[in-house]
């Protein structure tokens, strides 16, 4: 694997400063765009008469607008630039949020939804792929982990900003605060510059076209691309199954108010956040196997902990250890995927195997609506359990996986 042009290895460079700046403002603004909708989703199916169903498919919308986004400007970065192509998707989804707040209808939802999706999906690998290119490989896990933590950041502005205006002013007041975005735009065109790596790159003479591919160059390749695909799948089912269903879970079952389910939902990001920084560490040092062995193992366990809360102070705790080991791992994935592919094409890299696992996990929301309105909170805990059970044994399958803290070259 090329090596990073980084200046110094502790003290962080002004323009590193920019990068986890930006990408973390960037990745916790989309995060809150997202978390809109997990607390606005019982106020929306209410308003609109809709059922578990068509309101999982909600977000499920919302991930396939992020593989159309995610292969578009994955393709464009790597092409042209990354820092040009992070600026337009921040403002794709910014304006797609705000206009939320003109949806009076299935179908406008479902619109301004997959049209926010375009932009969010896009941001994520082009955001990674500046990170890994502005740092030496063995501080990768720690900075990805560092950014995904801003996403949760998000996720807490969302908890108090929904806690304040839907009760006040409804669900559509909320997704107005999606222009926010708009003003890191300019910050991030003053501020960023392309990487060295990637500037060397695409002055190589023999520079191979950038097509989706190379991603499935070969059959080692191509079962690496593939598993990993699945592994995000099951982060992401796990991750948005549990976002968007698990507020209306605590607000039927135990008599939770919007506010209080908030407090939740806080608590379980506190943990994520942990989580993360915990991951990002044992990434760095040990190897992708061992930690994410560690969290997949964990996670499978700790799911059941939500069925064994019988009041808010059990819940907040059970809700702190499930986000530490189910969402610590998120990081991790642009991490490693940085590291097995080419700077020519990493960023499509990133995009595809991450949008691909947010169209598909996604769905998990529609499967969630459907087990909540059929069988018991045990039986959707199983459910994710076996998940992460399943994405263990696929990572352990994954041969570049067992030596990637050793490898100098891209496998």
């Amino acid at each position: 694997m090329e090596t990073s042009t980084t200046p110094a290895r502790h003290a962080l460079t002004t323009p590193q400063k920019w990068t986890i700046a930006s990408t973390s403002a960037g990745f916790a603004l989309e995060n809150m765009d997202v978390m809109f909708l997990s607390f606005a989703l019982s106020s929306i199916t209410a308003d609109l008469h809709l059922s578990g169903t068509q309101a999982g498919l909600i977000a499920s919308v919302t991930n396939l607008g992020m593989l159309a986004g995610g292969l578009l400007f994955g393709l464009l970065a790597d092409r042209f630039g990354r820092v040009k192509v992070f600026s337009y998707t921040v403002f794709i989804f910014a304006l797609a949020t705000a206009a939320m707040a003109f949806a009076h209808s299935l179908t406008a939802v479902y619109v301004f939804r997959f049209l926010a999706g375009v932009g969010a999906g896009g941001e994520y690998g082009v955001g990674i792929t500046l990170i890994a290119e502005s740092f030496d490989h063995d501080k990768i896990g720690k900075m990805t982990s560092l950014a995904a933590i801003g996403g949760q950041l998000g996720a807490v502005l969302a908890a108090i900003a929904a806690a304040l205006i839907i009760p006040t002013l409804g669900w559509q007041a909320l997704f107005v605060f999606g222009l926010v975005p708009v003003g890191l735009t300019y910050f991030i065109r003053r501020h960023l510059h392309e990487s060295a790596e990637f500037l060397s790159a695409r002055q190589r003479p023999n520079r191979q076209p950038i097509r989706l591919g190379a991603l499935f160059r070969t059959p080692r390749l191509a079962y690496q691309t593939v598993a990993l695909m699945v592994m995000v799948v099951v982060q992401i089912a796990g991750y948005f199954g549990l976002m968007n269903w698990l507020p209306s879970i605590m607000q039927q079952k135990l008599g939770l108010s919007v506010s209080g389910s908030s407090v939740w939902m806080i608590a379980t990001i506190l943990g994520m956040s942990l989580g993360m920084m915990t991951f990002g560490s044992i990434l760095d040092y040990f190897g992708p196997r061992r930690a994410f062995g560690l969290f997949l193992f964990a996670a499978a366990l700790a799911v059941f902990g939500i069925t064994l809360a019988v009041n808010q102070v059990t819940l907040l705790l059970a809700g702190a250890v499930l986000g530490f080991f189910s969402n610590g791992m998120f990081g991790g994935y642009g991490a490693v995927i940085s590291r097995l592919y080419p700077t020519e094409i990493r960023s499509t890299a990133n995009n595809l195997i991450v949008n691909v696992g947010r169209a598909v996990g996604g769905f998990s929301s529609v499967v969630i609506g459907f087990l909540m309105d059929h069988y018991s909170l045990l039986v959707v805990m199983g459910f994710l359990s076996l998940l992460y059970v399943f994405s263990l044994v696929v990572m352990l399958t994954i041969p570049a996986l067992r030596h990637l803290g050793k490898l100098n070259e891209t496998v």
